[in-house]
């Protein structure tokens, strides 16, 4: 399984329960369409951590990285990328 369908099988388990993947696009606006709210963008986060093991710093907690799948796909890719590269 990807990233993006990991986070989307995620989204759909804690937020959208019995919803087809498909109807989920990756860019779709997760924040603005109220499907993630303030409480579950930290449930968001706090899953983010623990399953790519990256840690989401105070200067990560720009919505734009939360906003969509495309957008916490890239996020935790260059996590990942930046943790290596140290």
């Amino acid at each position: 399984m990807n990233t993006i369908d990991a986070i989307r099988s995620y989204v759909i388990e804690e937020f959208l329960p019995g919803t087809d993947p498909q109807e989920i696009p990756a860019d779709m606006d997760l924040l603005n369409s109220g499907i993630i709210d303030s409480l579950g963008l930290l449930k968001m986060i706090a899953w983010i951590e623990t399953t790519f093991a990256v840690t989401v710093g105070d200067e990560d907690l720009d919505p734009e990285n939360f906003r969509s799948l495309d957008s916490m796909d890239r996020f935790i890719r260059t996590s990942t990328l930046n943790r290596t590269a140290v």
